[in-house]
């Protein structure tokens, strides 16, 4: 069968397809988001097989986007294994027992925001910020009374701030490589739109902080919560060093898996010696989790999670997001759809906004960041060239959705990790996620304004050609 191109009509099809197969699903039928996403991966290998494409290029496509998240599945199953033995060894335990004693509700929001920037800045990892200071946040603030979905939609913000604006995030590094920028120029056009995004939602926070100030504490939760930590773990200063030693491991550059894997062997060690646990606890942990039984419920649901098998689910997902995203890539469809987007796109606003759109559509249809970005940043690069506009405007635009809007879609690698590890579901932590949903549409209002677009001069496109 000769090949023939697809269109946008056939390139949507699969993607109506996914939409309503997923509402049914999930609203009706009470069944999880995998069985539709390959359902909707087998729509699109139909139409690209009927169109010519041969099967053995989509199978390549599928196997080849399933490569590209190998690196996140390993982190997610080692993740699994941190928190297990975490909690076993007191580490959590410890972080939620002294958290409670300094944070107060009126600032708590605020804070958690503020300390997962310094956390993400650092290591250039929202999935390390989260894993590790989040978990604990996300159990002072169950302590003190805040809706969870609050404390995960701060715990995000601050999370994906430094993850946008680290030197050692691996997007902030993708993002001007598609793109053709300069890393450091990435980063400091990425103020323009960050900036004022993190200053907005610290006063959202605030504001909603506020609510909480003059509540009178429920002390006796608190007190039940504080005693059955110290009764039932060795609680210890030092068992606040294997955060703080995974912490330094990434700002030193070793990579994620090997610090991850030097926080899951400290956690063991840990436990061993400060909770007197034998290596069955320890491995019981690490594969299946960690089951509180306090005889406190609010306890018990709060430290009964982790461990290998706990991620299972989550991989699932991932593998079914980028089997559908693969296959939609390989076969043109995300292009196809993309030249429709571009179609339409005939100034500097409606450029922006169409990478933004795409960003986002690559994100729901991908379910992947990284492809969120690599996708949408070959496809646009010409354009952002014949405009002239500099490449960190692209690189900057790339990040503000890409990267941003990961976390917001259940489904998505991102989404789907902050699910399991911090127990929020995306569609309850999104509105909350100030950050993640005010930076997209303060750099679409730049884009249409012309505020901080810079276009890149005939003797740089020239020196650019000299050096590619």
């Amino acid at each position: 069968m000769e090949q023939s191109k697809i269109s946008f009509k056939q390139a949507i099809i699969p993607v109506i397809f996914l939409i309503v197969s997923l509402f049914v699903t999930l609203q009706y039928w009470g069944g999880d988001p995998q069985i539709p996403i390959i359902a909707s991966a087998g729509v699109a290998a139909f139409i690209a097989i009927m169109s010519g494409q041969p099967w053995e290029d989509l199978r390549d496509g599928m196997v080849h986007t399933i490569g590209m998240s190998m690196q996140a599945i390993l982190i997610l199953a080692i993740i699994g294994m941190v928190i297990g033995t975490w909690i076993l060894s007191g580490v959590v335990p410890t972080m939620i027992y002294y958290g409670l004693q300094i944070l107060s509700p009126s600032i708590f929001l605020v804070a958690t925001c503020l300390i997962c920037c310094v956390v993400s800045l650092a290591t250039g990892s929202s999935w390390t910020t989260a894993g590790t200071v989040g978990i604990a946040l996300i159990g002072i603030g169950q302590g003190l009374g805040i809706p969870l979905p609050m404390v995960a939609g701060a715990i995000i913000s601050g999370a994906y701030f430094g993850d946008k604006m680290s030197p050692l995030s691996d997007t902030t590094n993708l993002a001007p490589a598609m793109a053709g920028a300069n890393l450091f120029d990435h980063i400091r056009h990425m103020i323009y739109t960050t900036g004022p995004s993190l200053i907005i939602a610290l006063i959202l926070y605030g504001f909603l902080g506020s609510k909480y100030a003059g509540k009178a504490l429920d002390t006796a939760a608190i007190n039940n919560i504080l005693e059955t930590l110290a009764s039932n773990f060795n609680i210890n200063l030092l068992l606040l060093l294997p955060p703080v030693l995974v912490i330094v491991m990434v700002i030193l550059k070793i990579p994620a898996i090997p610090g991850l894997i030097g926080g899951t062997i400290l956690g063991g060690i840990f436990a061993a010696i400060f909770q007197g646990a034998g290596m069955t606890e320890i491995i019981s942990a690490a594969h299946y989790g960690f089951a509180a039984d306090t005889g406190v419920e609010a306890v018990d649901t709060l430290l009964s999670r982790g461990g290998l098998d706990s991620m299972m689910w989550t991989i699932s997902l991932i593998l079914c997001a980028m089997c559908f995203g693969g296959v939609m890539e390989k076969s043109g469809m995300l292009n196809a759809i993309a030249e429709k987007i571009l179609s339409l796109a005939n100034s500097t606003g409606s450029l922006i906004l169409a990478t933004i759109l795409t960003c986002i559509a690559t994100n729901i249809l991908a379910g992947d960041q990284y492809l969120a970005i690599v996708i949408p940043g070959r496809m646009y690069k010409k354009m952002y060239d014949d405009k002239k506009l500099h490449p960190k405007v692209l690189s900057r635009t790339l990040e503000d959705a890409g990267t941003l809007t990961s976390s917001l879609i259940p489904w998505n690698s991102g989404g789907a990790y902050m699910y399991s590890t911090l127990g929020v579901h995306p569609f309850a932590y999104g509105m909350y996620a100030f950050l993640n949903l005010i930076n997209p549409i303060i750099a679409v209002i730049y884009g249409y304004l012309g505020f901080t677009i810079e276009k890149i001069s005939d003797k740089d496109i020239a020196e650019q050609e000299q050096t590619a």
